[in-house]
């Protein structure tokens, strides 16, 4: 039984085993992405060429390689996105990877490009 209620729903993706919890770490591929993979969404990888459409307005529209995926919160590392802290230092600004739109995949994972490719020849 799934709940409507948003209480939860938080408890739920919190409490979820790690291996739900990677797939929950899916952002959506570009126009151009989309028509070549002939999907919406792609889970996001170390590596992958993310845009950011949400968030600060210093971040947004923002583009770079993803450096590190936090699947227990579900957030990215994104090279050139930072934040200063209060001592004036930058640090990396975790982004939530729903609020990211992939541009370019990384394929060097022969798993995951025969999956990308598999979903193209079974829906055409």
């Amino acid at each position: 039984m799934v709940s409507k209620q948003a209480r939860k729903q938080r408890k739920a993706q919190h409490n979820a085993p790690t291996h739900v919890k990677r797939r929950m770490t899916a952002s959506h591929l570009s126009d151009q992405l989309m028509k070549e993979c002939h999907r919406r969404s792609a889970r996001v990888i170390k590596g992958d060429t993310v845009k950011v459409l949400r968030g600060d307005e210093t971040v947004r529209g923002m583009e770079g390689k993803v450096s590190s995926v936090d699947t227990n919160t579900g957030r990215v590392v994104i090279e050139g996105v930072t934040m200063a802290k209060a001592d004036g230092t930058q640090v990396a600004k975790p982004i939530h990877s729903s609020n990211l739109l992939i541009t370019r995949l990384d394929l060097n994972d022969p798993w995951r490009k025969e999956k990308l490719q598999g979903s193209k020849e079974g829906s055409a």
